[in-house]
């Protein structure tokens, strides 16, 4: 005598047809090729930093150079974009790596456009290194100078804008850094006469004024 089958109930057949729907689903992402990751574009400004320490009086070359990118509430004034913008400049004063340079750290135009008209730029050399480690580039200074058996200093330049400072112990331990101790300063002619001609015989040091 035959067996007689059953219906099956509704919920069983939804249920099978179902999981052929979840396995087709699933055989379908698998065959799919994955999509190209498309190219994260690069956040923030294109800034010219110093790839290395760089000492007082170094003159660029590429292997000195980096570019970072900065968000451009962080990026200074007179900074450039290209790293070829600024091949050949000189540095002004010693730069930490990863600092961006600016056109006040160069010496060239960036420095020069700080002077007054009846301006001029003069190095003053200190002797005395630890003085010259607290002078920042923007400062104000005066100038003493200090002749030999003298009982006291001389002014030579008051309230004189100093334009770059060469930091000490920014060169290589071993290595003569030529701008430590040395100031470039903003003064009129007659001073900068004055100043060269006291350097060769007397000491020279700085004190800073109140702002």
């Amino acid at each position: 005598m035959p067996r007689l089958r059953l219906p099956r109930s509704p919920v069983h057949t939804a249920r099978r047809a179902a999981a052929v729907l979840l396995a087709l689903g699933a055989l379908i992402l698998a065959l799919r090729p994955a999509p190209t990751p498309a190219a994260a574009a690069p956040d923030g400004v294109p800034v010219v930093v110093a790839a290395a320490e760089l000492p007082a009086g170094t003159e660029l070359s590429p292997a000195d150079l980096a570019l970072a990118r900065l968000p451009p509430e962080f990026v200074p004034a007179g900074t450039w974009p290209e790293p070829s913008a600024v091949v050949g400049r000189v540095v002004a004063g010693s730069v930490r790596a990863g600092e961006p340079l600016t056109d006040v750290r160069l010496i060239g135009a960036g420095l020069t456009a700080l002077l007054e008209p009846d301006q001029v730029a003069a190095p003053v050399r200190l002797a005395d290194l630890a003085v010259a480690a607290l002078v920042r580039t923007g400062d104000h200074v005066d100038v003493l100078a200090t002749p030999p058996d003298a009982a006291r200093a001389e002014v030579i330049a008051e309230g004189a804008l100093v334009l770059s400072a060469g930091a000490a112990g920014a060169s290589p331990p071993g290595a003569v850094d030529p701008a430590a101790g040395l100031l470039l300063v903003a003064v009129d002619a007659v001073t900068a006469a004055r100043l060269a001609a006291t350097a060769t015989t007397s000491t020279l040091t700085v004190t800073l004024p109140p702002p």
